[in-house]
Order: C-alpha cells, then sequence, then structure tokens
C-alpha cells in the first residue's frame, strides 16, 4: 500500500554523512565552513545529509543553535540532497519541540536516537516514539545506538512502531549484521533499514541494507560515495574495491570519542578550524600521527 512517505524512503539511501557541526576556536558554530563542508559533501557525491546528529555535537548544542543549524542546513542545500536532522533526546517533550522545529525549517526527515541516560524499558521506548510521531506529522528515523545510549530498542519495539506510518526508517548503528539482517527480514517492507556503523554498513548492503550514516564519509565522502553507489547497484566488487582505500579510517576514527578523531582530520585537511566544546576536547597529542597516518594512506593528505 502507498503512502505519502514513499518518497522519503527511496531517497534514503547510499553513503549519508553524519556531518560535524564546525566551530571556532571558542566553541561558537562556524557558518562559513559549514556552509563549505556541505557544498564539499554533495560535490564530491554524498546522497544525504544528517544535520545535528550526535557526531554534529547534539549533545553540547544548546536547543535554540540545534534548530538554527539545523534551519540553515536546509537552507544552504537547497533541495540538492535530502536533509536529516538530528532531533532526539531524552526528554519526550524536548524532542518533540526539535522535531517539531526540524519540521518548520524544511527538514526531510527527523533522525531520534534512542534516549540516553534515562534507561526507559521497551514499552517506554515505544511509547516515547509514538508520542513524537503523533505530534510532528513528517518523516522519522529510529536511531538505534546503544554503546552511546546505553539502551538497547529491541527488535520487537521496532516492529510495532514500523506500524506507524510515519516512522519511515532505523539506523542501525548496533553493529551486529546479524541483527541487521533479521531486521530487514521483519521490517524491510515497512520501513528503511540503514547502517550506523562504518566497519560493517557494507556487510549490511551485502544483505538487504539501504545504506550507511557515516562518520567515516566526514574525511572521505568521494570513497564513500563510490563504495554505496556501487553497493547500491549491486556491484560489490567494485564496492570492496572502493572500500578497501578508507576501510582502516572506521577504527582509526574512533581512536577517541566520535567527534574528536574526525575534527581533528578535518582541520589536518585545511576544512575546518580548531573547534570543539566541553566536554570533547581536541585530539590528544599521542594520537595525532595515528591519524595523520590513516589520512596518507587513504590519500587524503
Amino acid at each position: 500500500m502507498s503512502t505519502a512517505y514513499d518518497d522519503i524512503k527511496t531517497r534514503l539511501q547510499g553513503s549519508m554523512v553524519a556531518l560535524v557541526t564546525p566551530m571556532h576556536p571558542d566553541g561558537a558554530v562556524d557558518y562559513k565552513r559549514l556552509a563549505d563542508l556541505i557544498d564539499w559533501q554533495i560535490e564530491q557525491g554524498t546522497h544525504c545529509l544528517v544535520a545535528v546528529g550526535t557526531t554534529g555535537e547534539s549533545a553540547t548544542l544548546s536547543m535554540q543553535e540545534h534548530s538554527e543549524v539545523i534551519r540553515y542546513f536546509v537552507q544552504h542545500v537547497k533541495g540538492r540532497v535530502p536533509v536529516i536532522a538530528g532531533t532526539g533526546a531524552n526528554n519526550t517533550l524536548e524532542a518533540i519541540k526539535l522535531t517539531q522545529d526540524a519540521k518548520d525549517a524544511g527538514a526531510d526527515c527527523a533522525l531520534l536516537v534512542a534516549p540516553y541516560y534515562n534507561k526507559p524499558p521497551q514499552e517506554g521506548l515505544f511509547q516515547h516514539y509514538k508520542a513524537v510521531a503523533e505530534a510532528v506529522d513528517m518523516p522519522q528515523m529510529l536511531y538505534n545506538v546503544p554503546g552511546r545510549t546505553v539502551v538497547d530498542i529491541a527488535q520487537e519495539t521496532v516492529e510495532r512502531l514500523a506500524d506507524i506510518e510515519n516512522i519511515v526508517a532505523i539506523k542501525d548503528a548496533t553493529g551486529s549484521v546479524g541483527r541487521g539482517e533479521q531486521l530487514i527480514k521483519a521490517v524491510g517492507d515497512r520501513i528503511v533499514v540503514l547502517s550506523g556503523d562504518d566497519g560493517t554498513a557494507l556487510d549490511l548492503m551485502k544483505v538487504g541494507g539501504s545504506g550507511n550514516i557515516s562518520v567515516t564519509a566526514n574525511v572521505a565522502p568521494k570513497a564513500m560515495s563510490e563504495t554505496f553507489t556501487a553497493a547500491l547497484r549491486g556491484d560489490f566488487a567494485a564496492a570492496d574495491s572502493a572500500h578497501d582505500v578508507v576501510k582502516h579510517l572506521h577504527r582509526d576514527l574512533f581512536i577517541e570519542s566520535s567527534p574528536i578523531p574526525a575534527k581533528y582530520a578535518l582541520y589536518k585537511m585545511g576544512m575546518i578550524d580548531k573547534g570543539i566544546r566541553l566536554p570533547l576536547v581536541w585530539l590528544a597529542d599521542k594520537h595525532h600521527d595515528t591519524i595523520d597516518q590513516a589520512l596518507v594512506r587513504a590519500n587524503l593528505l
């Protein structure tokens, strides 16, 4: 049965970057650099942009800044690719407010991380996502990343949520291909199943996943686009070949808490200034050589 959300489901695919939020050394958002990053990502073939996801330091932007950055994304992208707005929170009313702001700004889809820290039970997760979906009539994506949130959206809960019309996708960052494959079998006819784990994303594509919301694409957008464009057409030999050039970055860009290494890498590449917000700090000196060599190996320096 066709729905009003079929079009966005077909567009949520391929290489999708969870973009960092560039900042000045004093921590203020650097909108000039953000515009440059957006343009560069689109020019390099990135299929979708995620604004203010967890990689975009959503936890340390104020609610006003959060909504302002999303609005800026939409205005600058001008429809060239879909904009997915990170609007998750561990406070349901706050998530509703951020999601409404994203809709008002013209974002194509909202990405809602599982409520963190307060460890809701599965019924709480279901009611949280249901409440946001009912309050804001826009396409919404579940985001399961138990390694960061300490809460896991069970498959049974995803299956229940997949029946809600404007819940259109899930970003599965569990890193388990087997689990992702089971999700695809259970809900793939209703919602789009995407990877949120760079190291296993291509393997998930091989069993029916639709794409990857990536940290690595921040620094290697062209190679990641080539990888997942080939995967979308079923040419996994070409996908593997493109992926081989950058797959070591999936490990090295997590040598410290994300997005610290990615921001350092972009700084080394001349793409952003040296800005990050506490409680995150700049990459420790002892790790600089690791990232430098990883960039050289990926032909990025």
